[in-house]
């Protein structure tokens, strides 16, 4: 993973906070574990938004209803894994983290192409902790539609 910040008089985020950030992905990784959908939307702030293909949910109580939803159907049964590929702090309390990884059914040890995902993580701190302030992932290896092609053979 790399990581990168902007020249601070403090001279750079401090390890503490590095960590931090970085957990915040292990936090989700714990509540998908527990299909704990309160866990789940307590990394966020409240403002915080998650946007998936074809979903956008804003708050922890509208990410909470959908994971809920999800934990109990599409989702039942399921691990998420995901790991930080580059950090940068764009200022002491802003961050930015992508990370790569993808929901594994059940048996499965690796995150297939098609399910593969990049994600991106704005992360602020308030009050002393880091939380997500927007989540946004897309397919790792889907290519983006051609301008003016037709999806109708």
């Amino acid at each position: 993973m790399s990581t990168s910040t902007p020249k601070t008089p403090a001279g750079g985020p401090a390890a503490a906070d590095q960590a931090a950030v970085a957990a915040l992905t292990q936090r989700v990784v714990a509540a998908w574990a527990y299909q704990d959908a309160d866990s789940f939307a307590g990394v966020f702030t409240e403002d915080g938004t998650m946007i998936l293909p074809g979903l956008f949910k804003k708050g922890p109580d509208e990410i909470r209803a959908h994971m809920k939803d999800a934990f109990e159907t599409t989702y039942k049964g399921t691990q998420v894994t995901g790991r930080p590929v580059d950090l940068r702090f764009l200022a002491p309390d802003v961050a930015l983290l992508l990370t790569q990884g993808g929901v594994l059914a059940a048996g499965e040890s690796e995150v297939s192409d098609e399910q593969a995902i990049r994600a991106s993580w704005l992360c602020v701190k308030r009050d002393g902790e880091w939380r997500l302030a927007a989540y946004q992932n897309s397919p790792a290896v889907q290519s983006l539609p051609t301008p003016g092609a037709s999806s109708h053979t």
